[in-house]
């Protein structure tokens, strides 16, 4: 059965090492049938979260706030996969990431009980430490934010010792993330 999967992409970087990654999984999900839909959040205009309690009064446009979140929304909304792909800056996501999921919010707020939609969702993460200590963090607060939101872990493709841009060539991380493409 084909799904509907959105790509947060949280690097700055148009062709890093981040967006290597999100290449090869949306090659293999595309293979399989799936429909991606990539969203570049560095060539977005996208603001931090007011934390006003505001939004959810119309589903189309759920935050106050009328920016490049507009596109986003409807496609979350309708996807069963929801991908975070994030270099890693100081042990967790870009910031670039971080502000839109944090806008995400607004979806919620169209529930009484401000319950989430429930999704499944991957973690696709280039980073310079190439440690299982280096990635714990991140990986400690992804599984506590899937936790608290009731979503599912479908996968976690870390590309470790990638800093420059092309570092990520040939690094069998790429099959992992089209491979993990591909399973679903």
């Amino acid at each position: 059965m084909s799904k509907r999967i959105i790509i947060l992409n949280g690097s700055p970087r148009p062709n890093g090492n981040t967006k290597a990654l999100i290449q090869k999984f949306t090659e293999g999900a595309e293979s399989k049938g799936h429909t991606v839909k990539c969203f570049d959040l560095q060539t977005m205009n996208i603001h931090g979260c007011r934390g006003c309690f505001g939004g959810g009064k119309d589903k189309l446009s759920p935050c106050v706030q009328k920016d490049d979140m507009l596109k986003i929304y409807p496609e979350y909304m309708a996807a069963e996969i929801v991908v975070l792909a994030s270099p890693m800056y100081y042990w967790g996501f870009s910031g670039q990431l971080k502000c839109a999921f944090d806008r995400l919010f607004a979806v919620a707020e169209c529930n009484p009980s401000y319950e989430n939609p429930k999704k499944d969702c991957i973690l696709l993460m280039a980073s310079e430490g190439d440690s299982k200590s280096n990635f714990e963090p991140v990986e400690k607060y992804y599984m506590s934010l899937l936790k608290n939101l009731e979503w599912h872990n479908l996968g976690i493709v870390v590309a470790g010792g990638v800093l420059h841009i092309g570092d990520i060539e040939g690094h069998k991380a790429l099959e992992e993330a089209k491979s993990l493409g591909a399973s679903l």
